[in-house]
């Protein structure tokens, strides 16, 4: 569906500033993607040749060109997975390195692409280990260690980790609904709703006790949210209904305030808990100086 382009500037200009698309983040970016889209680009080079040649040949240019581009999709889904990680304060190592796993295929490739040209060892073993050592220098490392989890319940994290990933499912199904009513400007306000929620999501990473107290906020708040949104997108596509508009509006208003209210309210809670520490852990050393040796 096409969509009016509606700005400061256009006929319906005139709104308040928060209603202005604004850039917020939608989860963290991948840098450097499009060294993904070079690397599976490189597969072609595979595909073409494979034609051109014997039989065999086709089968390893057919092989080659595969796992190159199994790698580029293997190598991107790590830096995913790194971005996700670097984005937080709080967080496990992926489960699995996929960018190692990115650089082991793109060597294979290689050597299999070797093999079609050489039938000797050397030359597909020397493009292997270049190949992988190319793209590890070119990509790096996936994070191999935790970070932040010194002291964190790993029982805790892991349902932490479960409430977010459920509540992201929710943040990620009012951004498709509302696409559905083909207005620029709640989209823009979906997704100002979106970043409050997620420095919610962060604040519970940091510290998961915090998940009791926050876990309706996580589930039912946001589901009720989503199904808000579905209803309002089919709606407001139908028949442009300016009230129904405001309203969704208001709701989104409540929402994100409320969801700041919790953060600040959980990040005073936890200061709150450091000062007791701190004063405890002081009394104590207090008693300990006075006592005789």
């Amino acid at each position: 569906m096409a969509q009016k382009f509606g700005g400061k500037f256009s006929r319906d200009g005139a709104r308040s500033d928060a209603d202005a698309p604004l850039p917020t983040g939608a989860g963290p970016r991948v840098k450097g993607g499009w060294r993904t889209t070079a690397l599976a680009l490189s597969a072609f080079a595979f595909l073409f040749s494979a034609f051109g040649g014997t039989p065999r040949e086709l089968v390893l240019g057919l092989g080659a060109g595969g796992l190159m581009l199994l790698s580029a999709w293997t190598t991107r889904e790590g830096m995913q997975a790194q971005a996700a990680y670097d984005a937080r304060k709080v967080a496990r190592r992926p489960a699995f390195p996929r960018k190692i796993a990115g650089g082991m295929l793109a060597g294979a490739a290689l050597a299999v692409g070797g093999f079609s040209t050489h039938a000797d060892l050397l030359y597909p073993a020397l493009f292997a280990v270049i190949g992988a050592v190319l793209h590890l220098g070119a990509f790096g490392l996936d994070p191999l260690r935790d970070k932040g989890m010194g002291g964190v319940d790993a029982f805790q994290t892991d349902r932490v980790a479960k409430a977010v990933a459920e509540a992201e499912a929710h943040l990620a199904a009012m951004k498709d609904a509302i696409l559905r009513a083909g207005d620029r400007q709640m989209e823009a306000r979906v997704e100002r709703f979106a970043t409050a929620a997620r420095t919610l999501f962060r604040s519970v990473e940091q510290d998961p006790r915090d998940l009791t107290a926050a876990r309706k906020y996580l589930s039912v708040y946001l589901m009720g949210a989503r199904d808000a949104t579905v209803k309002f997108a089919d709606l407001y596509a139908q028949g442009r209904d300016a009230k129904a508009r405001a309203d969704y509006d208001a709701l989104l208003t409540d929402l994100e305030t409320t969801f700041a209210a919790r953060t600040r309210d959980l990040m005073s809670s936890s200061r709150v808990d450091l000062d007791v520490e701190i004063s405890v852990l002081r009394d104590r050393l207090k008693l300990e100086t006075r006592a005789p040796s």
